[in-house]
């Protein structure tokens, strides 16, 4: 069972990893400070002494003769919730980090360039219901350190039911904003979905960040190996070779179901290694999303 000093260095840690994924994304960056996220053009309004002029739109003062000024949907605006997976299978690790390790990181370097933006992060951990419910605040110091807090105590030993908790999820995220799943999606995909379906419905966007073992992916294996199982799946003890094409063969058409369903929905997707690169990752994605 964790201490109190070992969840503190685990907080101290994760900060820290946070961090120097968010210093790898910024270094890439050379647009504006609010590059990463959309800001939409929202109405017009009159002009009144004191406004600044650069928003001023020339075209309708050139049919009106009017002074305007473009309104824009700020990101001050933004209201972003992480949507983590805390159970069992999030624990895995064929090498120094987990899963879970990489989801946590992932989530405390999203709140960092959110709570930069003075927008407001949410956090929702969860495993076969919602475990943690942090609700969202613009405080970029205290709020910060208890969202790596809540996600530091985790994962569980429980089983995941992704699309229940999303559809729970729905009803109690307020107004419309984004929501960052990132789990393994070790799940039924047609609940996953349905669950993403329900969020949509509700006006928030959905990005789905998928986060998987670089073993998961590759099937490395060579040797007769015993497997352990998790989120109560039985051992198993096999040769690796004998069940590798039809392993893949599976895991190919589970992620393909995912990626089409999370497209049909018009939410991004995104896969992530526990080898990967994160800061290159985060730079990638939020690179991708303001060229939109």
């Amino acid at each position: 069972m964790s201490t109190p000093s070992d969840i503190l260095a685990r907080i101290d840690k994760l900060e820290l990893d946070a961090r120097q994924v968010v210093e790898g994304y910024l270094s890439g960056r050379h647009k504006s400070p609010r590059h990463g996220f959309a800001v939409e053009f929202a109405q017009h309004r009159e002009y009144t002494p004191g406004d600044d002029i650069k928003h001023l739109d020339w075209k309708v003062y050139g049919r009106t003769e009017r002074y305007h000024l473009k309104q824009y949907e700020q990101e001050t605006n933004l209201v972003a919730w992480l949507v983590v997976d805390a159970s069992e299978s999030m624990s895995f690790a064929s090498g120094s980090r987990s899963k879970y390790d990489i989801a946590c990181i992932l989530a405390g370097a999203i709140a960092h360039l959110v709570l930069q933006q003075s927008d407001s992060i949410g956090m929702v951990s969860f495993a076969d219901r919602i475990q943690q419910f942090l609700r969202p605040s613009a405080r970029s110091g205290s709020h910060y350190r208890e969202l790596l807090k809540l996600l530091a105590t985790g994962p569980t030993t429980n089983a995941s039911t992704t699309g229940a908790v999303l559809n729970e999820l729905a009803g109690r995220t307020g107004r419309r904003g984004i929501a960052f799943l990132i789990s393994d999606l070790l799940d039924d995909v047609p609940e996953i979905l349905d669950g993403i379906r329900h969020l949509k419905y509700q006006k928030h966007e959905v990005v789905v960040i998928h986060v998987l073992d670089a073993a998961e992916l590759d099937f490395p294996f060579r040797h007769p190996t015993l497997f352990k199982g998790l989120e109560a799946i039985a051992e198993l003890s096999t040769d690796p070779l004998s069940v590798r094409d039809s392993y893949l063969a599976e895991l190919n058409a589970h992620l393909g179901a995912i990626e089409e369903g999370c497209r049909v929905l018009q939410s991004d997707y995104l896969r992530v290694r526990t080898d990967d690169d994160l800061g290159t990752v985060l730079s990638g994605y939020f690179q991708k999303r303001g060229s939109r």
